[in-house]
């Protein structure tokens, strides 16, 4: 639990001493000493007055170290995005638009992914990518397109071009879904999502690859997440099925057919 050294962060982010925060709360200061140094615990309503009083839930005064939070991501929560759980929910996407105010899908080249890092909350930054359309997508979704890199993904090859959604609401990712995942300590990811976000604060991140081992990865050390919609390639695939690529298609298969029988039974 992270409430401790989240009190004592808080406190001095907001320039206040030990005595001008510990009347705030109407605590005594000794009082206030012993919960920052973790030598007593805080009742529910003291943790209640430090959530009201910064704005932030209790839950992720609790559960997320806010001490590695980036100055961009601690503005979001500030204005009441809950990116423990579910994204950057509030947040207005850095985007482009064409001159007839249709959205554009902007492209992140494999030369430029490590830029977009530290870029893809800048305007500027992300207004000099590339731009082009796919007249088949939804005009009311934010696409993006991601040249990947590495064989992780395979049978999706080495320099595919992959285009995805942009997600708001991270808890509405579906385990099982391929997306491209913008991290703080391994840049951008192109994975299969297990979505532990509600019960342990974690994506699992898998590669199609079984030679590449999953991880995981915290909610706030994730900045964006685009689910898989379609990639493009100039690789021919080879004509011979491994045994694995047949088993992820009777997988999949089996999987539609489960979903085709759920939506017929709604119909009945």
């Amino acid at each position: 639990m992270y409430f401790h050294s989240n009190l004592k962060f808080l406190r001095k982010r907001k320039g206040l001493t030990q005595e001008e925060f510990s009347e705030a709360l109407k605590i005594k200061r000794p009082t206030l000493n012993n919960y920052e140094n973790k030598v007593s615990q805080p009742t529910l309503s003291i943790q209640l007055a430090v959530s009201d009083y910064f704005g932030i839930s209790v839950d992720v005064l609790l559960k997320v170290d806010l001490n590695t939070f980036t100055e961009f991501q601690f503005e979001e929560l500030e204005k009441g995005s809950d990116i423990y759980t579910k994204g950057t929910n509030l947040r207005i996407l850095t985007s482009t638009v064409g001159s007839d105010n249709e959205e554009n899908i902007e492209l992140v080249t494999a030369k430029v992914k490590a830029g977009y890092m530290s870029g893809y909350a800048d305007p500027e930054y992300v207004s000099s990518l590339p731009v082009y359309r796919l007249p088949f997508l939804k005009n009311d979704r934010k696409y993006r397109t991601f040249q990947i890199s590495g064989d992780s993904m395979l049978p999706i090859p080495d320099g595919a071009w992959v285009t995805g959604e942009f997600i708001q609401d991270w808890t509405s990712i579906k385990t099982g879904e391929a997306c491209i995942v913008l991290t703080r300590e391994d840049g951008l990811v192109f994975k299969i999502i297990e979505n532990q976000l509600i019960e342990t604060g974690h994506f699992v991140l898998s590669s199609l690859n079984p030679l590449f081992h999953p991880f995981e990865v915290k909610g706030q050390d994730i900045f964006e997440v685009w689910k898989f919609v379609h990639y493009t390639t100039d690789h021919l695939p080879e004509g011979n099925v491994s045994i694995e690529q047949l088993m992820m298609s009777v997988q999949k298969l089996i999987k539609d057919v489960d979903e085709l029988k759920l939506e017929l039974r709604k119909k009945e």
